[in-house]
């Protein structure tokens, strides 16, 4: 069932390769993880809403927190250094921003969803080309490492209630900048957050007005999806 999944939406969107996570051309970006039992945190979920509109990220979520994977993976993945566990969940559908952090960042696909997937390799003078981009396809309950060097940002949709997606990171990573940053270096001016470099594309002005450094060219790409059949299967 989930070859055929991938087969539709790479039909629905030839604009843009898209590939299992499970392929090799995932392994520049990240790998899929094994030997941990994330169902507890898939299963806290259920409960966490699916805004109206837009996205909501929480950083740090106290009951996915609380939950008997949590030593597993702050000591086997972040090497015993302190972590948070919080989900992205919404409705998005485009590119609108990619980011990337000094650590791994660890995602569970609570719902099936695309991941929009760059290189920090291939940013040149702060600017990054959107036909760059490649898609990734995580069925539910898939979870992957995507490392340091990829950009990335918040899933997309394959169905009209959205997507929820688990986030997990070095404790403190998304937080406010604590003052101003003195600028050493042309990387400096993607500095958004703490632990966050981003580029946001121009046609995301909210990004921008809020200090995101409007450094992808091209096309904001959209994921497209089957509105009818994807949920009957």
């Amino acid at each position: 069932m989930e070859n055929n999944r991938l087969r539709r939406i790479q039909a629905l969107n030839p604009h843009i390769p898209i590939h299992s996570a499970f392929d090799d051309a995932f392994r520049p970006f990240g790998r899929v993880l094994a030997g941990f039992d994330f169902s507890e945190l898939i299963g806290l979920m259920e409960h966490k809403d699916v805004p109206a509109d837009g996205n909501v990220y929480v950083a740090s979520d106290p009951e996915l927190e609380h939950t008997s994977v949590r030593t597993a993976v702050q000591n086997n993945l972040y090497g015993a250094m302190d972590i948070q566990i919080g989900y992205c969940n919404g409705r998005n559908s485009t590119l609108n921003g990619l980011e990337y952090h000094k650590c791994s960042e660890i995602n569970i696909a609570a719902t099936d969803l695309v991941l929009l997937l760059g290189r920090v390799q291939d940013i040149r003078r702060n600017q990054y080309a959107a036909e760059q981009v490649l898609g990734f396809y995580l069925p539910r309950g898939t979870a992957v490492e995507l490392y340091q060097t990829t950009l990335h940002f918040a899933p997309c949709k394959l169905a009209d209630d959205g997507f929820k997606c688990i986030v997990i990171l070095t404790r403190g990573t998304n937080e406010p900048l604590t003052g101003p940053v003195e600028r050493v270096s042309e990387e400096d001016e993607l500095l958004f957050m703490r632990n966050k470099w981003l580029l946001a594309h121009p046609e995301r002005k909210a990004l921008i007005e809020r200090g995101a450094y409007p450094g992808i060219t091209g096309s904001n790409i959209e994921i497209r999806y089957d509105r009818q059949n994807w949920n009957e299967e």
